[in-house]
């Protein structure tokens, strides 16, 4: 005890008192700050990814609006110059014409074969199953809040 009848007072000035050993609640204080400076880093992480992402769709959609041009311009480039050329060939406009009709009709004929073979594939029983499953979710799914139902619309 000193002069003041203080019993945790420091017995003379120049003697600072030890310091406490850290409690459970100081190491959870710390370990707090710890997971919000880890995770606010990977959320500020996130935040500039999804930036550049959505600046990245854009450029997308116009790279892909070219592409699809370029690409139409170059397919009638080669049949002008595949039909000049067959024109050449054979002498005649007409016959050219007609050649190049008919490939084009084969190519069409094949996309149909295509699309009618993977319709197919999808009827298959493997497929059908997970088909069905797919659908009886999507239409067995609840609807969000705030969305409007066709019931509810007059």
């Amino acid at each position: 005890m000193d002069q003041t009848g203080r019993d945790d007072a420091p017995a003379s000035p120049d003697e600072t008192p030890p310091p406490a050993p850290p409690g459970l609640l100081d190491d959870i204080g710390r370990l707090g700050r710890a997971f919000r400076k880890l995770f606010g880093a990977q959320l500020t992480l996130l935040t500039a990814e999804l930036g550049l992402a959505r600046a990245a769709v854009h450029w997308l959609l116009i790279a892909g609006l070219t592409a699809t041009v370029a690409a139409v311009g170059l397919g009638l480039t080669l049949l002008g110059l595949t039909g000049w050329l067959l024109a050449q060939w054979f002498g005649s406009w007409a016959w050219a014409l007609a050649a190049l009709s008919l490939v084009e009709l084969l190519f069409l004929a094949g996309a149909m074969l295509l699309f009618r073979r993977c319709m197919h594939w999808m009827t298959l029983p493997a497929t059908r199953g997970e088909w069905n499953a797919m659908m009886h979710e999507v239409m067995h799914r609840p609807d969000p809040p705030g969305d409007i139902r066709r019931e509810d619309v007059p």
